[in-house]
């Protein structure tokens, strides 16, 4: 066994245990200076919260997070949204929360104040967001999740959406995953294996204007954590295997009121010609280093369109909007924005998107 492995179920025995009246504990959660990775720490709450405004505001030293020099260390702790917690179980919560400076100023990778006042701006359109999120589980060598590990799986082919143990690794992992989401509140609405073994996804949504950004992330949170309880590596890396291998995405489903009411499909098309307009400006903002990570992955292949292009089509996962064969049908619902890359920031993304979409800027 690994010298740094605990034996988990021993944890049991002192979750057991009760904890006075009118306390609970507070896992607060938040993004660190790298746009993507997360962090927490916990408090005790003389009350039992049932908003986050409830909450205090906290602090943590930013000079150990990327987010704040040691000279002034000191960054804020804003919660912003309430969930239960599936571990502490009970009246325990976690608390997603936004960062902020000495200054009161947001820090560099907080994009949540600007997303919500762009998705406050845009209210009537009635943006609604479904986010894929793609990811690739690791032993704790970083090597593939069921990989031999002095060569390769066979080819792909048999692992998307597969079932038995020569064709998808770790599915205990992704299905307390789900149930701890929907424990928590978030509004999962499904997972699969993905095309390369090891890979998975889980969807959240339709979650209407900020709320997809902030489901997301606290999803992303649980996984990290789940995971940590098997002893296995979550990787959002957007091509974590070179080669002939697919990569890992973040597939954007999106509408407004109008695409979602009959004869949609008009308001749709007239959103892919403002998209083709902005194409540089979206994949910028499709991952945390401006399209670099992205870059290995869109390709023009293992279902991806080049990142220099900009392209729409019906059912065609090689383009960078594609239409589903339903929505063509009916006439209305929504598109698939597929260049997101799998650690791009959900606010990020739902921002530019309202912006182009629904403000026309």
């Amino acid at each position: 066994m690994n010298s740094t492995a605990t034996n988990k179920t021993v944890l049991d025995r002192y979750l057991r245990l009760p904890i006075p009246d009118n306390k609970c504990q507070v896992m607060y959660v938040w993004v660190d200076g790298s746009g993507e990775n997360l962090r927490s720490k916990s408090r005790t709450i003389n009350f039992i919260p049932k908003s986050p405004t409830e909450l205090p505001i906290w602090n943590f030293d930013g000079s150990s997070t990327g987010q704040a020099e040691g000279s002034n260390s000191d960054v804020y702790l804003h919660p912003i949204a309430l969930y239960c917690d599936p571990f502490r179980l009970g009246d325990n919560k976690l608390a997603l929360c936004e960062t902020y400076k000495h200054n009161k100023k947001p820090t560099e990778t907080n994009h949540r104040h600007r997303c919500l006042e762009v998705c406050t701006k845009a209210a009537d359109t009635h943006p609604w967001f479904g986010m894929e999120q793609e990811y690739t589980l690791l032993d704790t060598d970083n090597h593939p999740l069921g990989w031999p590990k002095n060569g390769f799986p066979g080819p792909q082919g048999p692992y998307y959406c597969g079932v038995g143990a020569n064709k998808v690794y770790g599915r205990d992992v992704v299905e307390a995953h789900y149930r701890a989401c929907l424990y928590a509140g978030i509004n999962i609405s499904g997972e699969n294996a993905e095309v390369m073994p090891a890979q998975w996804e889980f969807q959240v949504g339709p979650c209407e204007g900020i709320t997809m950004g902030d489901d997301l992330w606290m999803a992303r949170y649980l996984l990290h954590r789940v995971a940590e309880d098997f002893n296995v590596v979550v990787s959002l890396d957007p091509k974590p295997i070179p080669g002939d291998w697919n990569g890992a995405g973040m597939h954007t489903n999106f509408s407004t009121k109008g695409m979602r009411e009959p004869n949609g499909i008009s308001d749709i098309e007239k959103a892919i010609d403002k998209l083709s307009r902005h194409h540089i400006r979206h994949i910028k903002a499709y991952d945390p280093k401006e399209g670099k990570d992205n870059e290995r992955r869109l390709t023009g292949l293992h279902e991806t369109s080049s990142i220099h292009d900009f392209s729409a089509g019906v059912a065609n996962r090689g383009c960078s909007i594609r239409i589903p064969r339903g929505v063509a049908e009916e006439k209305m619902g929504y598109l698939e924005d597929r260049r997101p890359s799998s650690n791009a920031d959900p606010y990020m993304v739902s921002e530019v998107l309202v912006r182009t979409i629904c403000l026309d800027e």
